[in-house]
This record gives C-alpha cells, structure tokens and sequence, in this order.
C-alpha cells in the first residue's frame, strides 16, 4: 500500500481530504459529549472514517439531561 501511495500521491491527498473532517467532527462530538473512550478510540484507530462516521451517526446522540426531559413542549 506505502508503494501505491508513493506512486500516486494524488490518491494520498484524497484519501487525507476525505478522513482528516470526518476525524475532527467525531473527536469533537465525543469531547462535547463526554464519551472518554470514543474520543480514544476515535483518535488511535484508524480506518480510513468508517468508525467516525458511525459514531457521529450512531452513537454521538447526546443524552438528554432530567431538566430536558421535564420540560413542557
């Protein structure tokens, strides 16, 4: 894979543009939301977005707080 990207560094950088925002947005998702071992995860595993997009997606939904709940729409 080192040797194709060499090769092709165009590939490179597009594989970069397409991780490096979906990798930020899940980071930050998890910081807000307290969720500690996402944002460790998020930050040493690398696959290429796929966990970040689940996580923002799937599991970022923020938990709602007991004075939310209470309150009369």
């Amino acid at each position: 894979m080192q040797e194709f990207f060499m090769q092709n560094p165009v590939a490179f950088i597009a594989m970069l543009l397409w991780m490096i925002p979906w990798k930020g947005v899940a980071l930050w998702k998890a910081a807000r939301n307290g969720h500690k071992w996402w944002f460790i995860a998020l930050m040493v595993i690398n696959t290429m977005a796929a966990l970040e997009i689940v996580y923002i997606f799937f599991f970022s939904k923020k938990q709602a707080t007991p004075s939310q709940e209470n309150k009369i729409e």
